[in-house]
């Protein structure tokens, strides 16, 4: 990930513990228990285009903490997972930071890992789909399995988009878009879910994950007041992802989201490229905007062909090592994803 300047959250303090660095970051077989848990009229356009690689897989980050062993999914859950156990679990990601969901492929020491474990967290939604059979493998009954969507109010994908897209590449998301954390307040619910999880499976530390757990909700809600003040200009624009990764984010902020592929392992077609060179002549298109896993220069040729510029939207899908151990990363990178959006609108 591109290298940005951190900023102080606004309302953080220098106590908190969920500040962003003050340098710059690269930027069952056997029986399951689940717990129940609670659950812009635009003078312009823009696109958002990416798509997620594959790098080598690294060493999955943990965290040093209590006794509980608690295994997260991907980045986003093990941001929120590990700003609610602090000291209190060691938090283990199942998938490395660089890796995304999409891509994941499973190995041998993700059975051993889920067979140790006390406590699994995912964001669920059919986001991670290869976990079924893993935790089937484990054999270990007493795996508590928190899913962080649980009560969290969803969006239908596209169905008649993804259908589109059927025959020639086999993918989609399921029945309801999974990227539920690219909305602070949906966060919210994810993070409410994981601290009631967590205290029911460690009641001796329940206080902590609640203390925890109310800090960073606070941030969260800070953060969503913050971009909810800058993007308010331009409600009612439109902007158009590589992948289905923007719905929620839209919605709460007043904008339009379409998208190219259902999912990053899809490749637009000659027919999305049309599509979206038709957009840019139809409207006072500005940039376009790629997931900083694939970085510009795929897109540099149609970028020059369009008379457009590209810029970065981070659906935090995969980060570094770095960010993955630290849970503030999320407000870092959400600031900046709204920094470049702005910058794109014209604010």
């Amino acid at each position: 990930m591109g290298a940005a300047a951190s900023a102080l959250a606004p309302g953080s303090s220098p106590s908190s513990p969920f500040l962003p660095p003050t340098s710059p970051m690269p930027v069952l077989s056997a029986r399951l228990r689940s717990v129940p848990l609670r659950g812009v009229a635009a003078i312009g356009m823009v696109v958002l285009i990416g798509a997620c690689a594959t790098p080598p897989q690294e060493e999955n980050a943990t965290q040093a903490g209590g006794d509980l062993q608690v295994v997260t999914t991907f980045l986003p859950i093990t941001l929120f997972t590990r700003a609610v156990a602090g000291e209190c679990a060691t938090v283990t990601a199942l998938i490395p930071p660089s890796i995304g969901p999409h891509d994941y492929q499973s190995r041998p020491g993700d059975v051993t890992a889920l067979s140790q474990a006390a406590v699994l967290v995912k964001n669920g939604l059919e986001m991670e789909g290869f976990l079924d059979k893993l935790v089937s493998a484990a054999e270990n009954p007493d795996l508590v399995v928190i899913d962080s969507s649980a009560g969290v109010a969803t969006i239908e994908s596209d169905d008649d988009h993804a259908h589109d897209h059927g025959d020639s590449h086999g993918h989609s998301h399921g029945p309801v878009n999974p990227h539920i954390w690219l909305d602070p307040l949906r966060a919210v619910q994810q993070v409410e879910a994981i601290r009631d999880g967590l205290a029911a499976a460690d009641p001796s530390c329940a206080d902590g994950y609640r203390r925890n757990a109310e800090a960073f909700i606070a941030e969260l809600r800070q953060l969503n007041d913050d971009m909810a003040d800058r993007l308010s200009p331009f409600a009612g624009q439109t902007f158009v992802a590589f992948h289905d990764v923007a719905p929620y984010f839209a919605e709460r902020y007043g904008l339009k989201a379409e998208f190219l592929v259902d999912v990053p392992e899809m490749n637009p077609s000659p027919a999305d490229l049309r599509r979206v060179a038709e957009r840019v002549k139809a409207t006072q298109l500005q940039a376009l905007l790629s997931e900083p896993q694939e970085g510009a220069r795929s897109f540099n040729t149609l970028a020059k062909d369009l008379g457009i510029r590209i810029s970065v939207f981070d659906p935090l899908e995969t980060g570094s090592e770095e960010q993955a151990l630290n849970p503030a990363s999320y407000f870092e990178v959400m600031r900046r994803n709204v920094d470049n959006l702005v910058g794109v609108f014209g604010g």
